[in-house]
């Protein structure tokens, strides 16, 4: 079987409902199915997607506050005690590039990493970070290893 032998099921055979065919079509004959008068009534009528009738819009009763920096750097939070857990479950060796976090679904393609010193670590690492916090550069070098910084 391939996608040229398919058939539709009986249900979507069904023909559409021909509108403005007069009285006999089951459609309304003189209204067509659109009611009396009103704006969505008339011929050419398009409403977009956001319009409420003239009520005011919910994107206009909402209100704005905050301030969006758009140079903002964004990283993804990895923590050592994370990583400790990961090289306990042999999902993580000595040596950590930022690859091994990818593989290891800590951070994904393109995410900027930084290391967190959220937990213990013991084990000591060699690992391939953009940023890191004081604290985790602390108890990673306390633990014998090293961090190497990335460029963005």
């Amino acid at each position: 079987m391939d996608l040229s032998n398919l058939n539709a099921p009986e249900p979507n055979k069904k023909k559409a409902k021909r509108i403005g065919r007069g009285q006999g079509s089951g459609r309304g004959g003189h209204t067509v199915g659109r009611g009396h008068n009103g704006q969505r009534s008339r011929s050419g009528f398009k409403e977009k997607f956001w319009f409420e009738g003239g009520q005011m819009p919910l994107q206009r009763r909402i209100p704005k506050w905050g301030f969006n920096n758009i140079f903002r750097t964004d990283y993804v939070a990895v923590n050592t005690g994370t990583i400790q857990l990961f090289i306990e479950h042999d999902k993580l060796g000595e040596t950590i590039t930022l690859e091994d976090l990818r593989d290891a679904g800590l951070a994904g393609k393109g995410d900027l990493v930084k290391l967190l010193g959220d937990g213990e670590i013991e084990a000591a690492i060699d690992i391939e970070v953009h940023n890191a916090s004081d604290s985790a550069q602390k108890k990673v070098e306390d633990a014998g290893g090293s961090i190497t910084f990335v460029e963005n």
